[in-house]
């Protein structure tokens, strides 16, 4: 098991993983989230999304929601789900 570093200021390091199998809501039908949990201040953003998104679909829908500009995350945290070992993840990082 890998020691993970404490956070020293506020979205430098996160926990990502996703909320699946919950009823399709709004116009779009999503039916997952994605919950990305700050480290420092434990405030917690949910995502809707669907459960089929991809690796390639993830890093939009964090960049194109309110999260882009607002938070620069130096590390991110999540299980072993391909959508975070994928190359698209790697290179980002």
């Amino acid at each position: 098991m890998i020691k993970i570093q404490e956070s020293r200021r506020p979205w430098e390091i996160v926990d990502m993983d996703w909320v699946i199998g919950l009823p399709p809501v709004g116009d779009t039908s999503y039916n997952a989230c994605l919950m990305i949990v700050d480290r420092f201040s434990k405030t917690t953003i949910f995502l809707p999304c669907h459960k089929d998104d991809t690796a390639m679909d993830t890093p939009l829908l964090i960049w194109n929601r309110e999260v882009s500009g607002t938070f620069i995350f130096t590390n991110i945290i999540g299980d072993r789900d391909p959508k975070f070992t994928s190359e698209l993840w790697s290179n980002l990082h």
